[in-house]
């Protein structure tokens, strides 16, 4: 159980904050790069280096969309985990009869 506790991916929470620190580094990434696309840009003679930076960022920003489709996954993941477990606490508990309803009983 001690080894559970060491382990930095063993919760979906857990995961899940790991993911959105490693998203949160590479939309900084992104930014630097976009910086420095634009810098290189405005210079001719460097065209295979600009090249390589548009590479890097186009790279870049597929692995920001794979890390925030990680993270929704990771979140309903999270979500269907707390439904079952809730379904699970419910059928331990005696089902509760509906009250009956007085307004509709004085009516009638």
């Amino acid at each position: 159980m001690n080894s559970q506790n060491n382990d930095p991916f063993g919760t979906l929470e857990s995961a899940h904050d790991f993911v959105a620190l490693l998203a949160a580094a590479v939309s900084q990434a992104k930014a630097e790069l976009q910086v420095d696309v634009d810098r290189e840009s405005a210079n001719v003679d460097l065209s295979r280096r600009v090249e390589a930076l548009r590479m890097a960022l186009y790279n870049v920003e597929k692995l920001e969309v794979h890390l925030s489709r990680s993270s929704r996954i990771l979140n309903d993941l999270r979500t269907l985990r707390r439904l079952l477990f809730e379904e699970r606490a419910a059928t331990n508990r005696p089902e509760r009869r509906p009250e009956p309803n007085t307004e509709k009983q004085a009516a009638a």
